[in-house]
């Protein structure tokens, strides 16, 4: 089945069930008002929101029109939201480029920040820049909801516990990131609100391409109209969700609505660095990584981060060319402190 939330006058907003096509949706508010209130009691209302989902197919159910810029992110805000770094070869890239040595334990200890969850962005909503200067970019990501996961779960029960599956921007303000990581306390002002696909799925839903852990399809990433990024999600990424999910629970219990997010999606060519789509490589699903491999090669960054007007497209679609979560398409619009505060 296939998730939504619609905007309307609450801040979390409506539930609805949408067809596989994406055109089509039916409101769900006698099982559950919102996408949380569904989490929270999902052996019961699941099972209920999968027999509507057939019959939208059926055509058995009512339906309305479903339009993608109506949507919120799946989940408008989170009990949590935490990203990790699954994809290593991004993350030894990072550091090659300001030549600095990974640690051997990267291979084998997922990286994992806490990224904040009180506000989520619509995925056709704008990304709001207080400054240039800062430096945002975009962070094309997989990320997974989960059921109640107990404290100290096993793989195979963080594996039981995915319920959904979608993407996401992290976007990231790559200007204020070394500052405030030099300060031995992780992220906070550098990493602002993300914004979630229309469409939230369930594992079912991705076939063959889902292997209960990782999801085997090129993350289409364009920048300006024109691809950025094509990166296969299901290769070479060093952690699965199942891992992702049993780090995360490791000294916690994780709440049922829980979001845990793959890291940027970053795919090698022959062993080494990635090449732009245009000289027939799988691109980027982050300006970082373009510079990052600029600087290796020439000492320097050549590409700009993103601007006021730039607009970012992030997508994935099945092996017949139909997106499966709808698209993240979003606008860099300057952000007026005084219009807004």
């Amino acid at each position: 089945m296939k998730l939504a939330t619609l905007k309307d006058s609450t801040r979390d907003g409506k539930l609805v069930v949408v067809s596989r096509d994406l055109t089509r949706c039916s409101e769900v508010g006698h099982i559950a008002r919102t996408l949380q209130a569904a989490l929270d009691d999902w052996a019961h209302a699941g099972p209920r929101l999968a027999r509507v989902a057939e019959g939208i197919e059926t055509g058995s159910q009512p339906t309305i029109r479903f339009h993608e810029h109506d949507a919120l992110s799946p989940l408008p805000r989170a009990y949590q939201w935490a990203d990790g770094s699954a994809y290593v070869n991004h993350v030894e890239l990072v550091r090659k480029a300001r030549n600095a040595e990974m640690p051997s334990s990267f291979w084998t200890d997922p990286l994992m920040y806490q990224g904040g969850s009180d506000s989520f962005i619509a995925p056709r909503d704008p990304i709001p820049l207080a400054d240039e200067t800062f430096g945002v970019d975009m962070e094309g990501e997989v990320a997974v909801i989960v059921d109640d996961v107990p404290m100290g779960a096993t793989i195979d029960e963080a594996r039981a516990a995915i319920q959904l599956v979608m993407l996401v921007n992290d976007v990231s303000l790559r200007g204020l990131i070394p500052a405030e990581l030099a300060k031995g306390f992780g992220f906070f002002q550098s990493k602002p609100s993300s914004a979630f696909s229309p469409v939230a799925v369930s594992p079912d839903e991705l076939g063959d391409a889902w292997d209960g852990g990782k999801l085997h399809l090129p993350l289409q990433v364009d920048l300006n109209g024109k691809p950025f990024g094509r990166a296969n999600a299901g290769i070479d990424m060093t952690f699965d969700f199942a891992q992702l999910v049993a780090h995360a629970a490791k000294t916690r219990p994780l709440s049922a609505g829980t979001i845990i997010g793959s890291g940027t999606v970053s795919n090698k060519l022959d062993g080494g660095p990635g090449k732009p789509v245009a000289e027939g490589g799988a691109g980027y699903s982050c300006i970082a990584e373009l510079r990052m491999i600029e600087t290796i090669a020439g000492g320097a960054p050549k590409t700009q981060f993103l601007r006021v007007g730039d607009v970012v497209r992030i997508e994935m679609k099945d092996k017949t060319g139909h997106s499966i979560f709808g698209a993240i398409e979003q606008t860099v619009e300057a952000y007026n402190t005084v219009a807004n505060g």
